[in-house]
Parts: C-alpha cells; structure tokens; sequence
C-alpha cells in the first residue's frame, strides 16, 4: 500500500511525544539502572514510584516507573498544544468510537486517557509542572548523559493501518520500509516535532512496546555507557549496537532495562520540519536499511517487546522476513 500523503491540518494538534509509564517488579533495581548507570535525573520519589527527566526536559517527568509486581507498559503521553486542542482530541476519538476518559495523576494537569485501534493505552496533555532548567548543570551529567526522550517504537501486527490511523492524527511519515513482494509497509517512522521520529512501527506480533529511545550528546557517551554497563553488572543487558541506522542516519545501540523493557539509546539524526519533506523508501532486503554498515541485527530484536497493559496481541499476517543475523 502507498504511504499515505501527509495530513498538514489534522483534528488536533500534537506538539510531540512525551512520556512513558512503565510498571516494574523492582523499583530498587529500577532505579539503579535507570538515575545510577543511565544517567536519567529523579524529581519524584515515593514508595513503589520514581519519576525522572532527562537533562533538556523542563516538564516534570519524561518517564516513570511504579512497581506493580509485573513487567508492563501502562501508557504512552503526548503533549498537545493547548486546553483547546484536548477537547478537540476527545472528539475525535469519540468519533472513532474509541474508550475515552478524563483522569487525574500527579505532576500533570487535565488529561485524556484514550486507546488506538489495537488497544495501545495512550494519554494526551497540554499541562505539566514546569521545572528549573539544569541543561548546564554540568556536574550532574552521569551515565550515557541523556538529553531527552525521542521516540516510541511499537509492534503492530499491520504497519499500513498504523500508518493511516496515526497519520490522520497528524503525524508524517519520514521513512518506511516496504515489501516488495506483497507491496506492504513492513516499518515507518513518523514524527510531529521535527526529527525523524516521535513514533515507529515495526511489523510483529502487536500491538507490543519495541523499545523507548533516548537522545545523548554524541556517539562516544554510547561508547563510555558501553564500558560503564559492561564493568557494573549490565553487560548481559546490552542487546545490540553499536553502530549507524541507515533508516535515520542515526547512531545507536539497544540494552534491556531490568524487567525486559528495550532503551535505544540515540544521537545523529537529521531535521525534518519542511512540510513538502518526501518520505524515502528502503527495500526489506537491503543489508543497509537496519544498519549502514551492513551488520544485521538478532533474532531477539525482532521478536522481544513489552506488553502494554490491557491490550491483546495478534499476529502478523505479514511474514516476510529482513536480514537476520545468525
């Protein structure tokens, strides 16, 4: 199926993608991977809850992690530009006959809790408490010194409805990746805030989390992450990488947070605001597509994710396969 053409006045409008809500069955060993080695900064913490920014962030939290006994994905949050623009989303899933609600939670004001087709549990805001900015606050830069949170990556068991649905929201496809046999998007990448991705899907078994991505300054703060986790207990918790996507250009590696849940860790994309910008399309079976260089990536990485929290899964009909590494 052909990508569809961008929807450049969509019924409500998305600034970007902005937080994750993880439940964990350790938040001590949470925590420990997350502010110790990754380096994220805490700004909340209670018992069984920990909630955490990156060192650009200015809202309260870009992650948060409650230790519910089981390893999940309770939500995925949006920011929207106004009060206004709540509303208007409201309609529109109510439109598409989708579950919606109004909740409260901490650190945040009103908020839209509403599900996708496949059951993807999302929440959309304009407001959250604002914190002091620490960006130049050298002294507390640890780990891999991450910036901000980039994007989501999900499983969907049928990339070309993904595509259209979230395109509908507004959201522009940057790359994809096709069959050529069947003439089906296998992956697409798409973005609201200007890089080449707020969100991603993979052809899979979903719908299923596929990792969480976090900006960092340049490719040697993966390199030293590399050697941090390798000599502190986490060197069975590196995945993949690292290496140069050549889907984004970007620079990457993957690890496994405690209770499973896939982190990319990611700098060295390229800008994508020009609303006329073209989607480029990659073959399935081109080696350089997963990575420039060639390298393929492991079986693991294309069958592991986490589940979101009250979704059921279903399998792809679509079985082709990219390039595997042995």
């Amino acid at each position: 199926m052909p990508i569809p053409a961008a929807n450049l006045n969509p019924p409500f409008n998305i600034v970007r993608l902005s937080h994750v809500e993880y439940g964990v069955k350790d938040i001590a060993a949470s925590k420990a991977f997350y502010v110790d080695t990754l380096g994220l900064q805490v700004t909340h913490e209670e018992k069984g809850r920990l909630y955490l920014r990156a060192m650009e962030e200015r809202g309260h939290h870009c992650i948060s992690l409650h230790e519910t006994g089981e390893s999940s994905v309770n939500v995925l949050g949006f920011k929207v530009w106004s009060e206004e623009e709540l509303d208007k989303a409201k309609a529109w899933f109510d439109g598409k006959g989708l579950p919606t609600e109004w909740i409260e939670k901490p650190f945040m004001g009103r908020i839209l809790r509403t599900r996708d087709p496949w059951g993807i549990p999302l929440e959309f805001y304009a407001k959250m408490d604002r914190l002091e900015s620490i960006h130049q606050k050298y002294k507390l830069y640890n780990g891999v010194k991450p910036l901000r949170i980039d994007h989501f990556n999900m499983f969907s068991a049928d990339v070309d409805a993904s595509v259209e649905f979230y395109g509908e929201m507004g959201f522009r496809t940057t790359e994809y990746t096709e069959d050529a046999e069947s003439g089906r998007v296998w992956a697409a990448w798409m973005h609201r805030k200007g890089g080449v991705h707020d969100v991603a899907f993979t052809n899979g078994t979903g719908p299923r989390l596929h990792h969480t991505a976090f900006w960092v300054p340049t490719p040697l703060n993966i390199i030293d992450l590399l050697d941090l986790m390798a000599t502190t207990g986490y060197v069975s918790n590196i995945e993949r990488g690292p290496g140069r996507h050549g889907i984004s250009n970007a620079f990457f590696l993957y690890i496994l947070d405690p209770d499973g849940h896939r982190i990319e860790i990611y700098c060295s994309d390229y800008q994508t605001i020009d609303p006329d910008h073209e989607p480029i399309k990659w073959d399935l079976k081109d080696p350089q597509r997963q990575t420039l260089w060639g390298a393929p990536a492991p079986k693991s990485w294309f069958e592991h994710g986490s589940l979101f929290a009250g979704a059921e899964t279903k399998e792809s009909g679509l079985k082709a396969q990219p390039i595997i590494a042995p």
